[in-house]
């Protein structure tokens, strides 16, 4: 028999509806009664009386901390009024440790201690007593709560919990100087007795520092402590408790204690005569000595700033201060002259800079060395009479024209002749030459301005025998202008004309350029040819302002009939002589929009000379993309094509879709017939292939001559059907090429309790019937109606 699921959920409602029903029936509040102690007032309310019983009322009790006797230890005692001594009462203790720590007679109220206990762990339990009539256990005392209070006994010694430490004091300090302040702690109670009262002693820093005993704060002990003598010291601190009494605990720490500098030493030059030789080639900035003082500070309290204080030596020396060896570094601050001065004596002075008022009666901290500095003798070069030479020229002036004249001598006391020339490394030297005696610098050929205005080239001077010993200066020629090229029109864009043009109406403004300078074609004048005949198309209009306008003289031009004109134009400049240049325009005629603005120009060529117009320029462009749009659609229709997953909207085969297959996507999803696993005979007679579509059923479901799936399920193995499948599958060659995945999902020989699936359950009906819903009461009515509807339903 099948039944569908539904049905099984029946029993459990109904059975959940009766327990509803009986418990709704069966279920009372009940009375309250009044209890002892309370009153029952008219409103049916009740008042409780409490009567206060101060034999009943517990603060705290005390223990001893660290006891070792062999006895549990006696705490105190639970006592009760209504306790007669008859053993009636029955003392119950409950809260922290009750039962583990604490235990309690029952019949006397005696606590005891069973365990040694810590003052530094817990310092106090809370408890709570109960006293009981042992007969009825009933409550003959409210339940009171009390404390039982560990007390402290001298069990921990002090200690530096931030120890050792490190202290720094200036040296130099006066009696008394704090220095640092440590802190002992002790665990035992500071409410208690001396246990945590503690006492501080030194122990070893004496005589050098002392120790508050109350406060612990470590002080200098001796004055003038120099850092340059003794540096670190070491002190150990005792802190004891019981304020310092015998049998006390104690405990120490270390300090260690740096002496910090100050500037208490003045700098001292280790000698006061030093002397040095420098020669006189020596270049403006060379370091030429040095000397130190010596401070037997740190830091910046050994800072020493070196100064010349005579005017002798800071006219031609500096002096600085190296930073990291302390030394004064005398540089050369003029270029020296052998024939001029032989010696320089310095006076050094060495400062501190951060000098400390405390110490000023040590005397001044500072101090003074001389320094002696002798001038060698050295052959020297020649020395130009200038730093640098401008010179000049007028371009176009004949080859071996004079430009200019440079001179050097010999500085040495014999002053040897000396030889000039010119640096053959620069490409100057072509256009000009030095005499070797005189110095007079001459052109090799003419200068063109406008091609290189400015030369620079340079002059080696040496001595006549030496040619070792040279100097060089750089000398700068300037090419001077003159009028020798004529003035041009400037072409910088094209010359529009539009066809809309009226006569005396200006095409455009034009200017001249000119490659002399600024002082020959500042002004320049213009001009239409007079040897030619005038020009009907334009003229010519001289702005007197080194410009000229083109003025149209008729009406309407056509590019169709000529698009280009050519006019000629006569520019002459101001110079002295004046020069004249004749420059030709080309004009070009376009179609222009309101107000001159030009509307096409070349693009009008282009189309007129392939004889297309816009519209048809457009219309082919336009289908154009219109070719190309309908070819991405076939090529997007193509690649989305997909095949149908199911043949037929008439084939009504049960069917089982499997969407997980690996093998050739999806496009290789295949859906399978499960009638083979219902009715194996049947399946061996057809032995349908995968890749042929079934034949057509008939309106059952089922072939002719076919028995039911369901009558055939029992008499064959499943088992064994599905492994002779697979056995003639591997055998098939005929098969298709792509994977495929076939699931059978096969469970067994079958269930006694038959198959659930509502397949072959249509039109079976339910055996059980449900009428007597109808008696039960308005509470099933509504599950009544819904069994009543699914039963027409069958029956229809």
């Amino acid at each position: 028999m099948r039944i569908p699921m539904t049905c099984c959920l029946c029993p459990f409602l109904v059975c959940l509806c009766f327990i509803q029903r009986c418990y709704g029936a069966s279920h009372h509040v009940p009375t309250k009664v009044p209890s002892k102690n309370q009153t029952k007032l008219a409103n049916g309310e009740t008042e409780v009386h409490h009567r206060p019983k101060r034999g009943w009322i517990w603060n705290q009790f005390f223990v001893l901390e660290e006891h070792m006797g062999p006895d549990a230890q006696y705490v105190g005692k639970l006592h009760s009024n209504s306790d007669k001594g008859d053993g009636s009462v029955r003392y119950i203790l409950s809260g922290e440790g009750a039962g583990t720590i604490f235990i309690i007679d029952e019949v006397t109220g005696d606590i005891h201690a069973t365990k040694s206990l810590d003052r530094e762990r817990k310092a106090h339990y809370v408890l709570h007593a109960q006293a009981l009539d042992r007969n009825t256990e009933e409550a003959l005392e409210p339940k009171s709560e009390f404390i039982i209070k560990v007390q402290d006994i001298n069990d921990n010694a002090p200690k530096f919990p931030d120890g050792p430490f490190e202290a720094t004091v200036p040296e130099m300090s006066e009696v008394g100087t704090s220095v640092l302040q440590v802190t002992a702690t002790d665990s035992d109670d500071p409410t208690y007795g001396n246990s945590a009262k503690i006492v501080y002693s030194i122990l070893q820093g004496q005589p050098y520092f002392s120790v508050d005993p109350k406060t612990g704060i470590i002080r200098t002990a001796l004055p003038n402590m120099d850092r340059e003598a003794r540096e670190h010291y070491t002190v150990v601190i005792q802190a004891k408790d019981m304020a310092g009494q015998v049998g006390g605990l104690s405990g120490s720490t270390t300090i260690n204690i740096t002496l910090t500098d100050v500037n208490d030493n003045p700098p001292k030059f280790p000698q006061k005569n030093y002397q040095v030789l420098v020669l006189e080639s020596a270049e403006v900035g060379t370091p030429v000595g040095k000397l130190k003082a010596n401070d037997d500070d740190l830091g910046t309290n050994a800072d020493i700033k070196y100064t010349i204080i005579n005017s002798e030596g800071a006219n031609m020396f500096s002096i600085a201060t190296n930073r990291d060896t302390k030394e004064g570094i005398v540089s050369l601050k003029k270029p020296l002259n052998y024939e001029r001065k032989k010696t320089y004596t310095l006076h050094i002075e060495g400062l501190n800079t951060h000098a400390d008022p405390r110490f000023t009666y040590l005397g001044p901290f500072k101090d003074t060395a001389t320094l002696k500095i002798s001038v060698g003798d050295v052959d020297e070069a020649p020395v130009f009479s200038m730093d640098y030479y401008i010179l000049d020229v007028y371009e176009n002036s004949p080859s071996g024209t004079e430009v200019g004249t440079v001179t050097a001598r010999d500085p040495d006391g014999d002053n040897k002749p000396v030889r000039y020339e010119l640096d053959s490394k620069e490409e100057e030297e072509s256009y000009f030459r030095i005499d070797a005696k005189s110095g007079v610098i001459r052109t090799t050929q003419p200068l063109d301005r406008e091609d290189t205005p400015w030369h620079n080239i340079t002059v080696v001077a040496s001595e006549v025998g030496n040619p070792v010993l040279f100097s060089h200066v750089p000398v700068t020629v300037q090419v001077l202008d003159t009028n020798d090229n004529p003035p041009e029109v400037a072409a910088d864009e094209e010359v529009i004309v539009c066809e809309s043009s009226r006569p005396g109406q200006v095409i455009q403004t034009v200017r001249a350029v000119d490659k002399d300078d600024f002082a020959n074609g500042q002004r320049f004048s213009f001009a239409l040819p007079s040897q030619l005949p005038v020009n009907p198309n334009f003229t010519l209009k001289d702005n007197e302002d080194s410009t000229a306008s083109i003025i149209a003289r008729r009406r309407r031009f056509s590019h169709l009939t000529q698009e280009l004109y050519e006019l000629p134009i006569v520019v002459w400049d101001g110079g002295e002589p004046s020069l004249t240049g004749t420059s030709t325009l080309t004009l070009r005629v376009c179609p222009c929009q309101r107000h001159g603005r030009i509307r096409m120009c070349q693009g009008e060529a282009f189309l007129s000379s392939a004889g297309l117009s816009t519209g048809a320029l457009i219309a082919i462009l336009l289908c154009i993309i219109i070719l190309l749009a309908i070819v991405v659609l076939f090529i997007t229709l193509r690649r989305s094509k997909k095949e149908p997953l199911i043949i037929s909207e008439e084939d009504i085969r049960e069917n089982v879709v499997t969407y997980d297959d690996e093998g050739g996507g999806e496009e290789d999803t295949e859906a399978f017939d499960i009638v083979a696993l219902r009715n194996p005979a049947a399946a061996e007679e057809l032995k349908f292939r995968r890749d042929i579509r079934p034949e057509a059923r008939s309106q059952c479901g089922f072939a002719h001559g076919q028995r039911s799936p369901s009558v055939e399920l029992d008499e064959v193995d499943v088992h064994k059907f599905i492994k002779q499948r697979l056995v003639e599958a591997d055998m098939d060659a005929s098969v298709p090429p792509y994977d495929s995945l076939q699931t059978y999902a096969y469970e067994g020989q079958g269930s006694p309790a038959g198959t659930i699936s509502p397949l072959d359950s249509l039109g079976v009906q339910s055996e059980q019937e449900y009428n007597y819903l109808d008696d039960w009461g308005p509470e099933f009515q509504k599950l009544a109606e819904l069994y009543g509807e699914a039963e027409s339903d069958v029956t229809t």
